[in-house]
């Protein structure tokens, strides 16, 4: 079934004006669509096409979108498009009667229409609904893109989100996986008895994560607040209070660049149990995503970023330093002296950040992040994290430059971090203070001192673990999504002008 295609190309004002006119005419005449609040459907185009044998004959009610139609003297074709997908009608003029039918003629692709019918198939074996009634729910003022091309230009696409879902159906299925793996973590999660919980917004201090927040102003209590970088300091006093195990599915805002893994705001699960620990969160990460994907695909065999990625249980867990030594030949397991270790990674390329202290540590997460990262495409847990970059991790007993920390990376990507985390609140308040001279230095992403976090922790913290894992980049996983955009419904777009 094709669109009439014969209608020489108008002006887009003159458009514009004659579904206006139509629209008035309708008006005029007592039709006016907009009056009519409801219209009771009993199915959908998926369910009839699913179950033709059981619904051949039988009268339908269905409701959805004008796509396409090849309008004929007395009766014609058109693709309804609807929640679930699309489908043909058969409209014929003796069966609506001649008023109706002489108004469909005149109808629009884009209108909203309800119809009752029954099932039957053409001649050409196209599982259809032949029209016994049809009525004009909603008029669509504006043409919608030409059907062969559609919506293809992607910065158009995520600005008019609701262009894109219309003319390709194939969108909504990024957000159909969204929601199934939100259903599934949470049901993962409430299965291990965790309580899923929320905490603020907006907040005078901002803590969690290194970031940059976004600020505005309370007027009644003539303050600045932060929006959130993080749920994690918040949830942590709730392990402090005694809830055991706690989750916090929220939206986060971060005032920091834009890029195809990067959004202003992004949505993330925080979770924290007591008396456990960063190796309990590495079994969770991957039962999560791994049983995310065989219940959505059924498989853990997927595609992304044009790699194939096999995320069958028993992922890669490798450390830093074994990381870096693996990838790039350097051993940092062997150098004791930061001045040794910076100038091992500058002699391989790698440049320390500025407001950085020029530490071991440091050079081992730099070694990591401009060598390894990359090359990470199969499931990998890195560990042990430097101290310098972990301000909120417990130590490892073995190495004090180093801590109990992971990210797991997948197509160098990362979609988790956790820790063991610091319940020390005397260590906790040198780390603080190490990050407030780094704010004094010019680091806008370093932690603020949190005095009622440090109260808290002074009242007594069991050993806790706590992992967060980027809800965004993990659909985009499941998805095959290259940009973070195509998981975001309306995600942030520069200002046309």
């Amino acid at each position: 079934m094709s669109e009439n295609n014969n209608t020489p190309v108008q002006d887009l004002n003159e458009i514009l004006q004659v579904r206006r006119d139509k629209l008035a005419a309708l008006k005029e005449s007592g039709n006016d669509p907009f009056v009519i609040t409801k219209f009771d459907f009993d199915n959908d185009s998926e369910n009839i096409k699913n179950n033709f044998d059981s619904l051949e004959g039988k009268t339908v009610k269905i409701a959805g979108r004008i796509v396409a139609r090849r309008i004929m003297g007395k009766a014609s074709f058109v693709g309804l498009s609807d929640n679930s997908g699309k489908i043909q009608l058969y409209v014929r003029r003796d069966d609506v009667g001649e008023d109706v039918y002489a108004g469909f003629k005149k109808w629009d692709i884009g209108d909203i229409v309800g119809v009752e019918g029954f099932v039957f198939k053409t001649k050409t074996e196209e599982i259809s609904v032949h029209a016994t009634s049809i009525k004009l729910l909603s008029k669509s003022l504006l043409p919608l893109p030409e059907k062969f091309h559609g919506l293809t230009n992607n910065d158009l696409r995520f600005r008019q989100r609701y262009v894109d879902l219309i003319m390709n159906p194939n969108v909504k299925r990024n957000f159909i996986i969204r929601s199934q793996f939100i259903k599934f973590m949470r049901k993962y999660l409430d299965d291990m008895n965790y309580i899923e919980v929320e905490t603020p917004v907006l907040n005078t201090i901002v803590g969690g994560a290194a970031a940059r927040p976004f600020v505005t102003h309370h007027n009644t209590l003539n303050i600045p607040m932060y929006m959130r970088i993080a749920t994690e300091l918040p949830l942590k006093r709730l392990i402090v209070g005694g809830m055991d195990r706690v989750y916090e599915i929220g939206r986060i805002f971060r005032n920091e660049g834009m890029d195809p893994k990067h959004n202003p705001e992004f949505t993330t699960v925080e979770l924290y149990q007591a008396y456990a620990d960063f190796h309990d969160m590495m079994d969770i990460a991957e039962g999560i995503i791994s049983g995310a994907a065989k219940e959505i695909h059924g498989t853990y065999e997927i595609e992304w970023l044009g790699e194939k990625v096999d995320l069958t249980p028993g992922w890669r867990r490798l450390t830093m330093v074994d990381a870096v030594k693996e990838y790039t030949g350097l051993d940092f397991g062997a150098i004791t002296d930061d001045a040794e270790a910076v100038a091992a990674a500058e002699k391989i390329g790698v440049e320390l950040a500025d407001t950085a202290d020029k530490t071991w540590g440091n050079a081992l997460y730099a070694c990591f992040d401009q060598k390894v990262e990359e090359k990470l495409i199969q499931p990998t847990f890195i560990t042990m994290y430097p101290v310098e970059v972990s301000p909120l991790t417990k130590a490892s007993p073995e190495d004090p430059r180093l801590t109990e920390r992971f990210e797991l990376f997948i197509c160098h990507s990362e979609l988790a971090n956790a820790y063991s985390e610091l319940n020390d609140p005397i260590v906790q308040r040198e780390r603080f203070m190490k990050q407030l001279e780094l704010r004094e230095r010019g680091d806008d992403e370093a932690e603020m001192l949190d005095e009622d976090f440090l109260t808290a922790m002074e009242y007594g913290m069991p050993p806790t673990g706590g992992m967060g894992i980027g809800i965004d980049r993990a659909v985009m996983l499941l998805t095959n999504s290259d940009t973070i955009r195509e998981v975001i419904l309306f995600p942030t777009m520069k200002p046309l002008d």
